[in-house]
């Protein structure tokens, strides 16, 4: 099977990020924590591949560590969106109509009703600023998502024989939403999963932005870019880079998530046969 074009240069964009996030876990070319002044605004030398910011700390060391913050904050709140909106997806699916099914629903466009940085302003309010925080926001965002996407496409499924055929052989309707439902609908699930990791790594940039999300001194791109824009005249290569990662890995995302929707939809497949 030929693999569509997009969800290879998406594969190549993602990998690369993800292998500079893992890779700072052991190494970086320098402690982003050290501040040295007498280095600061130097452009791109031997010792400083990509030049240092205006506290001295190594460009490339706070890119690549800020890819790993980026990252984890966005797989952690996925990780909460799909762990509670693919349940409450199936349960209102296999309750359609019913007061389970309206309560589900309505209580996804109350929590649509405030967006993520709205929703993380009210955690910071209460709870401070941190990246816990932002986690828990993006992650609340998520939920009404997988769950509208999970109720959508079990309700198209429970429709066809071999369900009917499950419930006359006494299956209840958690036995077949388990074994019948989900397996048939979990490359939606990962097609969507791809698409919101990346405005998860959108909301996470924003919300460290505004000082919401990761605090000093955990690197973020983010706040990178926060930090940047008072010197946009002076050296726009500090606004650049975090500004390009943002995008590359963003457009990696949601490149590998079109080619997954692509290689996983049976039309498609057939218009390419």
């Amino acid at each position: 099977m030929k693999l569509p074009v997009q969800l290879l240069i998406g594969a190549v964009l993602s990998v690369f990020f993800v292998a500079a996030a893992l890779l700072s876990f052991i190494w970086v070319p320098h402690d982003v924590a050290t501040l040295t002044i007498s280095d600061k605004l130097q452009g791109p030398s031997p010792t400083y591949w990509l030049g240092t910011d205006h506290l001295g700390r190594d460009t490339l060391s706070m890119l690549m560590v800020g890819a790993r913050t980026s990252i984890a904050v966005a797989i952690v709140a996925v990780g909460i969106g799909m762990a509670v909106g693919v349940p409450l997806g199936l349960m209102a699916a296999a309750n359609r109509g019913s007061l389970i099914d309206e309560i589900i629903m309505r209580g996804n466009d109350l929590i649509f009703a405030f967006p993520s940085l709205v929703i993380a302003i009210l955690i910071t309010a209460v709870f401070g600023p941190s990246a816990v925080n932002a986690i828990l926001a993006i992650g609340i965002f998520n939920i009404p998502v997988f769950a509208r996407v999970t109720r959508g496409g079990a309700l198209s499924i429970w429709t066809l024989d071999y369900i009917l055929a499950a419930r006359v052989a006494g299956k209840g309707r958690v036995r077949i939403s388990v074994e019948h439902i989900l397996p048939n609908i979990l490359n939606l699930l990962i097609v969507q999963g791809t698409i919101q990791f990346s405005l998860g790594i959108l909301a996470e940039a924003a919300l460290s932005y505004v000082g919401l999300g990761a605090q000093p001194p955990t690197p973020s791109w983010g706040r990178m870019l926060a930090e940047a824009q008072t010197m946009i005249f002076t050296d726009a290569r500090l606004a650049i880079l975090p500004g390009l990662a943002i995008v590359a890995m963003v457009l990696g995302l949601n490149l590998m998530g079109d080619g997954l929707r692509d290689l996983t939809d049976p039309r498609v497949r057939r218009a390419r046969a």
